[in-house]
């Protein structure tokens, strides 16, 4: 079983240039499908059925969480058993397509609602805080603020920005090439301070940082490798502690917070959706809600009459 999976992660990373993430997340929820179906005695998936499929989801629904303890009373939550029936119908999808199975066990197997979740966004105030400049200026530091700059200008997801090579810099012009999800490549301008923060770190930080293991990616560790998402967003995280800033800021809050504040001061969703590299609108649309939030709580405090 586990080998017809190895080829559809292969097939997203070759045929639909998935992103590394994207490869990680399947692997893993299919991979607790085969563990469950092992123990149920299914060595093939011609033997699984809808009902197998039906049983394993109860199953997890059901299931203490894992780092959570054995009396506990937390479950899956909904957006997890989501992802799994979503892994599992893709699966399926590409087997039946690819005629590595005769029949579609998953195409029954209805995707529960998903309630949107409103992206959160720093304050302006919390902005300035996390960019303000560190002192004394290291190799380290320069790449820190090079990084958060870049991640506010441009609003480039985090594996955007470990990615980012050399020559996707163009910052006499004033915009990088971006290679998003699926390979999609698209040009996102760079603000004058980005541009500034890039230039001292290209300059003065990233010459001695390199080494010989180094690559042509923008950013580098401190043993001049390129860096781990893990890794990256961790140093992230710690400067955000520098900052100040007591709020859990997640990988995408910059990226969140660089989209609402550009349709706060008027910027139009179409050009936003193509600065985020989103494929559909509906996906932009959520930042409208947003929007919509902060205008009412903008009439609240102004208007004479709230």
């Amino acid at each position: 079983m586990q080998q017809l999976v190895e080829d559809f992660l292969v097939y997203l990373r070759h045929e639909r240039g998935q992103a590394e993430h994207t490869q990680r997340t399947y692997a893993g929820l299919l991979g607790k499908f085969t563990a469950w179906a092992e123990a149920q005695k299914l060595a093939d998936w011609r033997d699984v059925e809808l009902k197998h499929l039906m049983a394993f989801l109860q199953h997890e629904r059901e299931r203490p969480l894992a780092d959570e303890p054995k009396e506990s009373p937390r479950r899956l939550s909904s957006e997890s058993v989501y992802l799994e029936i979503a892994a599992l119908r893709a699966f399926y999808r590409f087997a039946v397509n690819e005629h590595l199975l005769p029949s579609n066990a998953a195409e029954h197997l209805s995707l529960p609602r998903r309630w949107k979740r409103l992206p959160k966004s720093l304050t302006n105030p919390e902005i300035e805080r996390l960019l303000e400049p560190e002192q004394p200026e290291t190799p380290a530091s320069l790449c820190d603020q090079a990084v958060v700059e870049l991640a506010y200008a441009s609003g480039l997801r985090l594996a955007e920005l470990r990615g980012l090579r050399l020559e996707q810099l163009h910052l006499d012009a004033g915009f990088v090439n971006v290679i998003g999800k699926g390979n999609k490549e698209r040009v996102v301008p760079v603000g004058r301070k980005a541009v500034d923060a890039l230039n001292r770190y290209l300059d003065g930080g990233r010459p001695k940082l390199v080494s010989p293991r180094s690559t042509a990616a923008v950013f580098l560790t401190k043993r001049g490798g390129p860096f781990a998402s893990c890794t990256l967003w961790g140093r992230i995280k710690r400067r955000v502690r520098r900052a100040g800033i007591e709020r859990n800021v997640t990988p995408h809050m910059l990226r969140h917070s660089f989209a609402t504040h550009l349709l706060e001061h008027g910027a139009d969703l179409r050009v936003i959706q193509e600065l985020l590299g989103h494929a559909n609108i509906s996906t932009t649309e959520v930042y409208t809600h947003v929007t919509g939030n902060r205008l009412r709580d903008i009439h609240r405090e102004f208007h004479p009459r709230p």
